[in-house]
């Protein structure tokens, strides 16, 4: 019996340290490089964002312990702050590639889209916790296939479908889904202490209607088992959007510094990578906004934000003639 017992302790104990190992993000990377590096030095507008794209998919797959949504068997069954993270990302990747597909590489509304990442998108959009028949992770780098497919495409001439439009308006299309992105997760991290809300959904509008009725006052309140869960999340989310910022820096050079914008992006790259500063507590802090002890969710949300309202104010300066 002593021995099954020193059997199991080490099992236990192996488990602890993989879980320690599996349960950290990778590093930033660099976009540029990146960009430069996938692309051949043969680097062409759209390049950038494109790399990145297929850069932080790999990632998501490819980082210790691996794709960890849908394991079934420990120590990654029992973790779930890197799953959410996981999630995060992916919600991002996601944004990215529907971009990709139905703004940034089609001209205008009646134009045709690229073979290439109409086959990606919905792959990346497949169940993320999928473990067999097919996995999520053969679906994601069949869609990443398809998007290094595409990349090539972009700086051969004899691919003339394979295009990326770096215009202000395009830009704008995604900025609009990283606003509300940002603006969910500020609500949902603000939640942590509870929040009494007046109900805006239908504010401005005196004709504007809804399926059911509600109350003209909102509490909302998450729940401390989520709490993690949530911050997790968001912080894959900034993860993602940090380097996309970094590589939309370098394909829409020239529609940033005609509109005078690169500040706003400086700024949004800025708060983006406060989020990613070291969490030193073992475990994510629930305290009062004004008590004792920190709100790491507060601390994020505050962060995204600053975030989100440079977003706001970039979208409204490419807006403009």
């Amino acid at each position: 019996m002593k021995w099954v017992g020193v059997f199991f302790g080490f099992i236990l104990l192996v488990m602890i340290i993989l879980s320690f190992i599996w349960g950290r993000a990778p590093s930033q990377f660099d976009a540029r490089g990146v960009a430069a590096a996938r692309s051949g030095g043969n680097m062409v507008t759209g390049s950038a964002i494109t790399a990145t794209l297929i850069e932080t998919a790999e990632n998501l797959l490819d980082k210790p312990g691996g794709y960890l949504s849908n394991d079934i068997a420990p120590p990654s069954v029992f973790m779930d702050d890197i799953p959410n993270w996981e999630f995060g990302v992916l919600v991002q990747v996601r944004d990215m590639a529907d971009a990709l597909r139905n703004d940034f590489s089609r001209s205008r509304s009646q134009s045709l889209e690229n073979e290439a990442l109409r086959d990606a998108m919905p792959l990346f959009n497949y169940h993320n916790d999928s473990w067999i028949f097919p996995s999520s992770e053969s679906q994601y780098r069949k869609a990443i296939a398809s998007t290094e497919k595409y990349l090539a495409q972009l700086s051969e001439q004899s691919h003339q479908d394979a295009q990326f439009y770096a215009r202000a308006d395009n830009l704008r299309d995604w900025l609009a889904r990283v606003e509300k992105r940002l603006g969910g997760l500020s609500q949902r991290l603000g939640a942590s202490v509870g929040q009494v809300r007046t109900n805006t959904d239908l504010a401005g509008d005196n004709a504007a209607e809804q399926s059911t009725q509600a109350s003209n006052v909102i509490i909302t309140k998450t729940s401390w088992l989520e709490l993690d869960d949530v911050f997790f999340e968001a912080r894959g989310q900034t993860w993602a959007l940090l380097h996309f910022f970094e590589a939309v820096q370098i394909d829409f050079q020239s529609v940033l510094e005609k509109k005078n914008a690169q500040a706003l992006v400086e700024q949004i790259i800025r708060e983006l990578e406060g989020t990613q500063h070291m969490v030193w507590s073992p475990m994510i802090l629930n305290g009062s906004g004004f008590g004792l002890f920190a709100n790491h969710s507060l601390v994020m949300a505050s962060y995204i934000s600053r975030a989100n309202a440079a977003v706001i104010d970039l979208r409204d300066l490419l807006g403009q003639g």
